[in-house]
């Protein structure tokens, strides 16, 4: 099943503020994108606004199907 579209956007930071997430993604082991996503989620959440979860991304490889052996 595919993943539903994102929404993109162009987004302009401060500089500081750029260097400052990429550390932090880095540091989570996640990239920007990721990491700005994250910290929008918990920052919403503080403010008791509900976000659905994002949908997991199925990985490996697809069940094997029993009529094909």
């Amino acid at each position: 099943m595919a993943q539903p579209p994102r929404k993109a956007f162009p987004l302009r930071l401060d500089p500081a503020l750029f260097d400052a997430l990429e550390r932090s993604a880095a540091g989570d082991l996640r990239s920007i994108n990721a990491q700005v996503e994250v910290l929008l989620r918990e920052a919403l959440s503080r403010r008791g606004l509900k976000v659905a979860p994002p949908r997991p991304v199925k990985r490996g490889r697809p069940a094997r199907d029993a009529g094909s052996e």
